[in-house]
């Protein structure tokens, strides 16, 4: 089950056991049971702090709790923990026998603040790179705080229960039997919106605090790099971000950025974050902007309100806001979201193995989902509006080759249909005879683009006609003291390379307006206000 390098490397994490645990199991006579009963007499073998009792009586099975000597409440897994989640396992591991967590002590605090009764399901799949994150904020949640049950299922390893609920796409949690949130979420996140007194004490934080030299607002690429750059500067620096590492976090693979041969999205944003926090930061995490509001006067404070009622102020603001999945915007889409439409094929496809699926879109990222999913699925209809698919032409070849792939240009989606609770087709105008076609099938993947975040700068900032940011060569806006950097800008070329270094040089024509603009009177009576 494991290897030696994985029974070596786990070993060393058990050493860090502080009490006993027991690994409680359901098991039965089917090859599973099998498979996860090897898994706990190997993890039992390595420490003399774990055992495993076979006498677990959960509905789900085969399943597992794992939990502290003595006591039968714990953390759930319906799933043999593997793959992706294998880190999972070995925190439950480690938490459940007093190893501290990596979290701050304030997290802590509110998660044992948390006074109501809560269960937890999370639907996740072992191929699935975003579910860790929900999986881990879930178990660290129900270890410190004994209101909370958490149980971990494998959509693949119970497919009849993920049928019944219809899960169609993970990570996917169920907040006492109704659904609470679907796709990656941190443990702040699932915290912001369990503790329901959290916004506003946030939004007063944020208003107290001191006026920075440079806020750079979003926590991308764009937004790490400036960051690093401003505060090497030795100037006071904020980073308000909705969710720092931006959409890397939802990125697979990453093979092309400069002295780094290959990673992942969700190991690049956690670098990312590691290396900005090193410059100590002030980082202000699920922040979303809400308007950006200029100086009454050239050198005066500019100031960011926050979704939340928080007001950020600032000498000098950099935009690195990002963009997001674009959708297709026909009937149906909205409706069966997260029930057969989907955007991450590495996160949902794993649900949708034998079934037949779409995926909208003819460039490098459809032609890499229909790729992808072709190894999965029983079959995959690309459908593209131009008259050629746009890939890379070593794409597109790999793409024809596959005997379960159907290819459609000129073929306009205009609807996504459904029988009221998932999807069950996907019709196209054909754009050279005008005739409607409908293809049925069970999922539907889009990957048209991108669409920047610029919602809450309208009327503000410039911005081009397709909503990015109208900067000039040294990152500046048409407002005195506003950058912005990266993929929300008019820049060409939406690459995590050169969102980096867009980010690096908005922060020195940043600092650089700063060192050139007086400070006002005024400027100083409010930094001293506030002090």
């Amino acid at each position: 089950m494991l290897d030696a390098a994985m029974k070596t490397q786990l070993q060393a994490y058990l050493q860090n056991l502080r009490t006993p645990i027991r690994l409680i199991a359901t098991l039965d006579a089917s090859d599973k049971s099998a498979e996860l009963r090897e898994l706990l007499q190997e993890i039992a073998e390595l420490s003399e702090k774990v055992s495993v009792d076979e006498s677990g009586s959960d509905l789900r099975c085969p399943s597992f709790v794992v939990a502290k000597a003595g006591e039968s409440r714990g953390v759930r897994f319906a799933a043999i923990p593997l793959g992706h989640e294998f880190t999972s396992l070995v925190l439950a591991l480690l938490w459940t026998g007093g190893h501290p967590p990596k979290v701050e002590p304030e997290v802590l605090e509110q998660i044992k603040g948390l006074d109501a009764t809560l269960k937890l399901e999370v639907y996740m799949s072992l191929s699935c790179h975003n579910c860790p994150d929900v999986v881990q904020a879930a178990t660290l949640m129900a270890i410190y705080n004994p209101l909370i049950d958490t149980t971990v299922i494998d959509g693949g390893l119970n497919q009849a229960e993920v049928d019944a609920r219809q899960v169609m796409a993970v990570p996917m949690v169920y907040l006492n039997d109704q659904v609470f949130g679907a796709g990656r979420m941190s443990l702040e996140e699932m915290l912001a919106r369990l503790d329901v007194g959290s916004e506003g004490r946030e939004a007063q934080k944020l208003s107290e605090k001191d006026p920075f030299d440079m806020l750079i607002v979003g926590g991308g690429p764009a937004g790490a790099a400036a960051a690093v750059y401003a505060a090497r500067k030795g100037i006071r620096v904020g980073l308000a971000a909705e969710r720092f590492g931006g959409q890397t976090n939802d990125t697979m693979a990453i093979e092309n950025y400069i002295s780094v041969l290959e990673t992942d999205g969700p190991k690049f944003a956690a670098a990312l974050e590691s290396q900005v926090r090193h410059y100590e930061v002030d980082i202000m995490n699920l922040q979303r902007a809400e308007k950006i509001v200029p100086a009454t006067e050239p050198g005066g404070l500019l100031q960011v309100h926050m979704e939340n009622g928080g007001v950020l102020r600032a000498r000098s603001v950099v935009l690195s806001t990002g963009a997001r999945w674009r959708n297709v915007n026909v009937p149906g889409e909205e409706l069966y979201k997260n029930k057969g439409v989907a955007y991450c094929p590495h996160c949902d496809g794993p649900l949708f193995k034998g079934k037949r699926v779409a995926v909208i879109g003819g460039g490098n990222s459809g032609v890499e989902a229909a790729i992808d999913l072709a190894g999965l699925v029983q079959h995959v209809t690309l459908v593209e509006f131009a008259d050629a698919l746009k890939a890379d032409a070593v794409l597109v070849s790999k793409l024809r080759s596959l005997p379960n792939v159907s290819v459609h240009v000129n073929a306009q989606t205009t609807e996504i249909t459904g029988d009221g609770q998932k999807v069950n087709g996907l019709r196209y105008k054909d754009r050279v005879t005008g005739l409607l076609q409908d293809v049925a099938l069970e999922g539907v993947f889009v990957q048209i683009g991108l669409i920047p975040n610029t919602e809450f700068l309208k009327g503000s900032i410039e911005l081009s006609r397709y909503g990015e940011i109208v900067v000039d060569a040294k990152c500046q806006t048409n407002v005195a003291g506003v950058f912005a950097a990266g993929d929300v800008t008019t820049v060409p070329f939406k690459q995590i390379v050169i969102a980096a270094g867009e980010g690096a040089k908005a922060a020195l024509s940043a600092f650089d307006y700063l060192i050139r603009t007086p400070v006002t009177n005024s400027t100083v009576v409010q930094e001293r206000e506030m002090a």
